[in-house]
């Protein structure tokens, strides 16, 4: 199941923590600004090592939805991503997925701040934590998200999300986003694309959200 929300007229402050690209990302190290947010550098990578560029350059995207879209950076392209923790434990309240004009959104909301992260591409095989086992992943290209301090399950045994953890939305570029692993304290994820694609992650408060966007 999708979920987009309508657009609010009020949002909360955003931060740019880096923008990310898989294969085929024309305009590497570009540096990406924006109003009222700060970029980290951008270096130029490839997920399928012998890629040549696919994509031309990202224009300026604009979509309604539940998260900010205005002033948002162009995407870049560097490796993987790593974000710092702002709290010691993020309990997982909701994760959805949206399309807008130009780009797919992956949002991850948080109770209150957020964990620790890695974005990064990732070849197949993929596998689940903590059996190890393979994972089949719709699409040609993949993005792994590992949350160290994040997990759906309370330390006392509660739950903060119940909803799915296996998306398929068809999409023009997220194929599936799925659930990898939650244990101790551990969240991973995949995300598998249809191709190589530009990605940005911002990091988002009131409430506390970490948000992929991948670039059609």
């Amino acid at each position: 199941m999708t979920r987009a929300r309508p657009a609010r007229s009020t949002i909360g402050a955003f931060t740019l923590v880096t923008v990310i690209a898989l294969a085929g990302c024309a305009g590497a190290n570009a540096s990406p600004s924006g109003t009222g947010a700060s970029a980290a550098a951008a270096a130029s990578a490839s997920l399928e090592p012998t890629a040549t560029a696919r994509l031309a350059p990202s224009s300026a995207p604009s979509a309604a939805a539940s998260e900010p879209t205005a002033s948002l950076p162009p995407f870049a392209c560097t490796p993987s991503v790593t974000i710092a923790a702002t709290t010691d434990r993020a309990q997982i309240t909701d994760v959805r997925v949206g399309t807008h004009d130009g780009y797919d959104r992956v949002v991850f909301e948080f109770a209150a701040g957020l964990p620790d992260a890695l974005i990064e591409a990732v070849l197949p095989p993929l596998y689940a934590d903590p059996s190890d086992q393979t994972i089949d992943v719709a699409g040609t290209a993949f993005l792994k998200v590992t949350m160290h301090g994040a997990s759906t399950i309370t330390p006392d045994g509660g739950v903060t999300y119940g909803g799915s953890t296996d998306f398929k939305p068809g999409f023009d570029q997220l194929a599936e986003l799925i659930e990898g692993g939650d244990f101790e304290a551990v969240s991973t994820w995949y995300l598998g694309l249809n191709g190589g694609g530009c990605i940005r992650v911002l990091t988002l408060t009131n409430p506390s959200r970490l948000v992929i966007d991948i670039q059609h």
